[in-house]
């Protein structure tokens, strides 16, 4: 069971219990980088508009910038080792509202993912077993038929998930590790079928850049994804309050998970372009790319083989942010940054259950609105982790210029300023009308009403949130009234000998 913490004024503090070895974290992060993108993109998205060498130059150089990031949730990570991730450190560095616009930000980033995966699998149910559950046609929404067989299919893995969350981290975190074992072992054997299949040639890559676009802006095209294609690193920080081991030991995971992530996608996008032209390979218009790849190397059962990977990546990509999005919820709501029902911690299992409830019953909604949404969801989520990262960024930079002592002081702002600038550079690749990278018509109207919603909403508890003394804001975040923060409200604010818990 985990620990509550009482206030002076008989105000507990709900806890979450201490269960994840390292393997499950690892697990966790790479499961969550590597979902349905790695495997549905490189025929849609990624090879159209960048070609095989600038899809797989924007994957490593990405890497090398979401890498300088995690670095900065490293610096953190250590003297804030709570639920929430880059919400709390927002807190920490800047007060009330930029924790505010941080935490609405990654909330429906995060959940926009668990909504992508979940249409992923209708896209791999079509394929795998066509005429099974595309039954019960109800309507049809941009060219995309909704189905009865397939809503209820996809509700019922929502539902699963849902329950293993509520039930607790163990059962959880054990599927995800197996999971995880079976994603890196179906791209290796595809990559390795790939190499030995008679049409494999290297010729087969060429052009290696998109033609209509010159090779930067190939490279930038796929470049601007990268914080939502990297984004499951940072379900390591969300969950550091449920760690068994020393927060030190973050950091590499962290940079393992996001290397390990490049590579995969980097394999996986030129096991589709290597084996026949890849042009002509896109003139075909698979429904499924990767999946008539497969199918070409192992034969029809061995496309389906590929289908275990695949799975994988999507249900881990759903398992993980699952439990992000729930810890996320529980310190918002424990904070109070949201209503008091997220931070509700079940008796028994230990689990903050209303928040899981409350992502469940949002996710359940998307299946209903098609595969029209996935691109859209992309972009969206993309914008609202860069923003996360920038917070992040500048948080630590903040900390290492008032903590001059301690040993990565010195050259950890550099590394910060580089990550709040990549953050930068992302964002505005995909909100700036002239860039090659900018998002659709559909996903501007999405972000605004995602904004709407977020003013609404902090609006609605402004009232409470703005006045409550910073001396309870860091009890409730970190667990003591006196916590040391960054902004100066807080470090300006006397806080009476009577609050410290």
């Amino acid at each position: 069971m985990g620990d509550t913490k009482r206030h002076s004024h008989d105000e507990v503090r709900e806890e979450l219990e201490k269960t994840l070895r390292p393997v499950e974290v690892l697990a966790l992060a790479l499961g969550a980088i590597v979902g349905w993108g790695c495997f549905v993109l490189p025929g849609i998205r990624f090879l159209p508009d960048a070609g095989p060498l600038g899809t797989v130059i924007a994957f490593f150089v990405g890497a090398l910038f979401q890498c300088i990031v995690a670095l900065n949730y490293s610096f953190l990570i250590k003297p804030y080792p709570v639920a929430g991730g880059a919400f709390a450190y927002a807190y920490a560095g800047f007060g009330t509202r930029g924790a505010f616009v941080c935490g609405w930000a990654l909330v429906l980033s995060y959940i926009c993912v668990i909504a992508a995966n979940a249409m992923a699998m209708i896209l791999l149910t079509r394929y795998l077993l066509p005429g099974v559950f595309d039954v019960g046609y109800l309507y049809t929404i941009a060219g995309w038929n909704i189905n009865t067989g397939e809503l209820a299919f996809v509700s019922a893995v929502l539902l699963l998930f849902g329950w293993m969350n509520f039930r607790g981290m163990s059962a959880a975190s054990s599927l995800q590790v197996f999971l995880a074992f079976a994603l890196a072992l179906g791209v290796l054997v595809l990559t390795v079928g790939t190499v030995q299949a008679d049409t494999s040639a290297w010729g087969n890559l060429e052009p290696l850049f998109a033609e209509e676009r010159s090779p930067l802006a190939c490279v930038l095209m796929v470049l601007a994804l990268t914080p939502w294609l990297y984004v499951g690193f940072d379900t390591i920080p969300q969950t550091a309050e449920e760690f068994t081991f020393s927060p030190h030991k973050a950091r590499d995971l962290m940079l393992f998970s996001i290397l390990c992530g490049a590579v995969i996608y980097a394999l996986v996008t030129l096991c589709v372009a290597g084996i026949i032209p890849y042009k002509e390979l896109l003139a075909q218009n698979h429904a499924w790319a990767t999946g008539w790849v497969a199918d070409q190397i192992f034969g029809r059962w061995g496309g389906v083989a590929l289908a275990v990977p695949v799975l994988a990546g999507i249900l881990t990509g759903m398992n993980g942010f699952f439990m992000a999005t729930t810890r996320l919820l529980f310190s918002m709501g424990r904070s109070k940054f949201l209503p008091d029902f997220f931070a509700s911690v079940h008796p028994r299992y230990n689990t903050p259950w209303k928040s899981v409830a409350f992502t469940l019953a949002l996710c359940l909604l998307v299946p209903w609105f098609g595969r029209a949404a996935l691109i859209w969801i992309v972009d969206m989520s993309a914008i609202g982790t860069a923003l996360a990262y920038l917070y992040t960024s500048l948080t630590a930079f903040k900390y290492l210029a008032q903590n001059p002592g301690l040993p990565e002081a010195r050259w950890g702002k550099p590394v910060c300023l580089v990550g709040a600038g990549t953050s930068v550079v992302c964002f505005f690749l995909l909100v700036f009308p002239e860039s090659p990278a900018t998002i659709s018509v559909p996903s501007w109207i999405m972000l605004f009403i995602w904004v709407g919603l977020g003013g609404l909403f902090f609006l609605n508890r402004s009232k409470e949130l703005l006045h409550l003394p910073h001396a309870r804001l860091r009890y409730l975040l970190f667990g003591k009234s006196d916590y040391p923060v960054l902004f100066r409200e807080a470090a300006k604010e006397t806080t009476p000998p009577s609050s410290a818990p």
